[in-house]
Parts: structure tokens; C-alpha cells; sequence
């Protein structure tokens, strides 16, 4: 399933995702995605409504050098274990929303990753196994970082965490086998004609993602609605201001946003 949270005229839901690319639709459900699927018998084209960032999140959690090759791009060596990070939960935003640039940074860059949603009964010391139960479903993610603050500062909270530098979307998709699916972000001036300028697939990460959740749910409680953010691969992109970053991942869809300035 597809679930999405969405604003229409009578304000703010959730709801499941219908039919195809010839004529999407959206079933508003009065309940959280985790629980018991409950319609209300409110339909609306998608096309009629405001697609908002899927999940509510506590929090945000990144892996770093989670693919080699984006590792060797700049330099670096894989991690003997993963790298994590937190981005803020005020760095969320959805489909469409912009990536705003903030006037401390130089060099913006675009990070396309699949996310993972923690599920209802959240994570906390699990192994692999519990972990692999813990998922709720997966949805796209644009790890926004200030390149070159990430170069400059100690940790990486200031370069990962501006407001609007964690784009999620456009809906959580349950039951998906995520163990090798194509990503591809792109970039441009022209929404039309974007530029590919990464292209990788999961079964590249470094550490898999029954692994990660396992990992970090044995450093911090992850609750219902968390997102890990498990890697990018190489070719990340500068992006400036009049730019569309689009990130797909096989399977789930299509995440985009526009670039402005902040100032």
C-alpha cells in the first residue's frame, strides 16, 4: 500500500494512494498508517490536493559512506561500521516543498537516499530479525548537506540540519523488497529536462537495511514514524537557486522539490 498525508479542503489526513500514473487518487483513512486501515469514504484526485511529508518523525537519523563509491568520491574510507548522524525533525519537509539555501553555505548538494519508516511498536536493542519486523515501509529521501560546512565544522550538524534540508515523499510503500532497487537523482534549471547526475541501487550499500535499523535501534529508541536515511551514492550535485532536484527510487516513485534562496 500508499499511504500519504495529504491537506485537502477540510484540512489535514492521511490516506492510501490508488490506480496508476493514468489516474492516481487518494482514500482519506481515519487512523495513523500504522494502525487498522479505517476509510472515511472520502476520495479525491491526486491532482486536488497537497501532498505533505508522508510521516510525522521524532527524529531523522543519516548514514554516512553507506556506498563505496560515494565514499571514494571524496576520499574517503568505508566505515568498519555504520556512520550515523541525526538531522532535526524542523528538516523535514514533502513533495514540492523548497530546499532553501541558507547564506552561511557555498556549496549546497543534493543526496538522494531510500528512507526506511519505523513502524508502531518502534525499535529499541532489536536483532536483525526484530529489526527486519520494526519497518513499517519505505519512501524517498533528499539528505540535503552544506558541503562545505560539513568540510569545516567538527560534526556535521550544522551542515545537515537547516530547515528544509530533508525533503521525504511522496508516500510510505509497504511491503516492498528493497534489497536492489535502482536510484537516480537529477537536477536542473529546466523541470522538463533534468540532468541524471546520480544512478546507483541498494544492493550497493555497505550495510543493508535490517542492519542499519538494528544498529542504531542498539544506540537510541527509535519510535513509530522514525526515519533512517541509509546512504547515497556517488555523483552527488551542487544545487542553486531556480534548480528542481527529482529523486526516484524503483518501486516507490517520484520526490520533488525546487531550490530557492533563503535571502
Amino acid at each position: 500500500m500508499r499511504f500519504a498525508r495529504f491537506v485537502h479542503a477540510g484540512g489535514v489526513s492521511f490516506g492510501v494512494v490508488e490506480g496508476d500514473a493514468s489516474g492516481l487518487t487518494i482514500a482519506e483513512i481515519g487512523s495513523l498508517p500504522f494502525e487498522e486501515v479505517r476509510f472515511t469514504g472520502q476520495r479525491w484526485a491526486l491532482a486536488d490536493v497537497r501532498l505533505l511529508a508522508p510521516i510525522f518523525s521524532s527524529k531523522v537519523i543519516g548514514v554516512g559512506r553507506n556506498y563505496a563509491d560515494h565514499a571514494a568520491e571524496f576520499g574517503n574510507e568505508v566505515p568498519k561500521e555504520p556512520l550515523i548522524f541525526i538531522k532535526p525533525s524542523t528538516s523535514v519537509i514533502g513533495p514540492n516543498d523548497a530546499i532553501r539555501l541558507p547564506p552561511q553555505s557555498q556549496r549546497v548538494e543534493e543526496e538522494g537516499e531510500l528512507a526506511v519508516v519505523i513502524g508502531a511498536t518502534g525499535a529499541r536493542r532489536l536483532d536483525r530479525a526484530g529489526a527486519e519486523k520494526a519497518i513499517f515501509g519505505y519512501t524517498i529521501g533528499n539528505d540535503v548537506t552544506a558541503r562545505d560546512l560539513q568540510r569545516s565544522d567538527p560534526q556535521w550538524t550544522r551542515a545537515k540540519g537547516f530547515d528544509s534540508f530533508c525533503p521525504i515523499g511522496p508516500w510510505i510503500v509497504t511491503g516492498l523488497d528493497v534489497s536492489d532497487l535502482e536510484i537516480r537523482a537529477e537536477v536542473g534549471r529546466n523541470p522538463e529536462a533534468l540532468e541524471t547526475v546520480q544512478l546507483g541501487r541498494t544492493k550497493d550499500m555497505v550495510f543493508d537495511v535490517p542492519t542499519l535499523v538494528s544498529y542504531v535501534s542498539h544506540v537510541m529508541t527509535l519510535l513509530p514514524g522514525d526515519i533512517i536515511l541509509t546512504g547515497t551514492p556517488a555523483g552527488v550535485a551542487q544545487i542553486t537557486p531556480g534548480d528542481t532536484v527529482s529523486v526516484s527510487i524503483q518501486g516507490i516513485g517520484e520526490l520533488r522539490n525546487p531550490v530557492v534562496s533563503l535571502d
